[in-house]
């Protein structure tokens, strides 16, 4: 028997504080349910990997042309972000901010999906992402297909994750790195466009890995 998603479910889980509902691919949404979810600003995730309903607002559609980033972090990573939102938007950076809105304790997978969910839609053109150690986002990130999410820790790193690799997901380590080298790493991947040639064929390589797996699972 199909489960039935009601407004009073919506309701009842946002005092979880969770920005995301899980369900199985056979609930039934009701129009209401729909509708508060995208008040509360609740995603609605089928299956994780099935299908997705937005509850956030809608964010302006991805344009190569324009400097778009997705930031987004746990209680441990709230005042680093601001510092590097404040530095975005100095850089004339268009910066979409998924929470946590506060130091209160939060669970880190909301916001690493969250952001890597815009992402791989190309509602931005990058991603941010801060944690204690930087690993724990990464992990979730790379959840999502088409997320190439690399946790920095040097200059080195992040000229690499970008040159090498493509990364279209900085993740750093709020509690592992020091404010001054966060800066640098931000401002190396800023600057560090995509090498392509030999660099385009491995990424073939992880993409046909990727593409096997998520088919397999369909």
């Amino acid at each position: 028997m199909k489960k039935l998603l009601t407004e009073s479910d919506i309701i009842s889980f946002s005092g979880s504080g969770s920005k995301i509902f899980n369900v199985s691919k056979q609930t039934l949404l009701t129009p209401l349910a729909i509708d508060k979810a995208r008040e509360l600003g609740i995603t609605i995730v089928r299956n994780t990997a099935d299908e997705l309903i937005k509850g956030a607002p809608e964010a302006k559609s991805f344009d190569k042309g324009k400097k778009t980033i997705c930031i987004g972090g746990d209680h441990t990573g709230y005042q680093i972000k601001n510092i590097l939102k404040e530095i975005l938007k100095q850089k004339s950076y268009e910066v979409f901010d998924v929470g946590t809105l506060s130091e209160q304790s939060c669970d880190y997978p909301d916001y690493a999906f969250e952001v890597a969910k815009k992402v791989a839609l190309k509602e931005y053109r990058f991603g941010i992402l801060i944690d204690a150690t930087g690993i724990p986002s990464a992990i979730t990130a790379n959840k999502v297909p088409g997320i190439r999410a690399a946790t920095c820790y040097n200059e080195f790193s992040a000229k690499s994750a970008r040159e090498h690799n493509n990364a279209n997901i900085l993740v750093v380590g709020a509690k592992s790195l020091g404010e001054e080298t966060i800066k640098s790493i931000l401002d190396t991947w800023l600057q560090t466009e995509f090498g392509g040639e030999r660099h385009q064929r491995r990424l073939d390589k992880i993409n046909a890995i990727e593409e096997k797996f998520v088919k397999s699972r369909s």
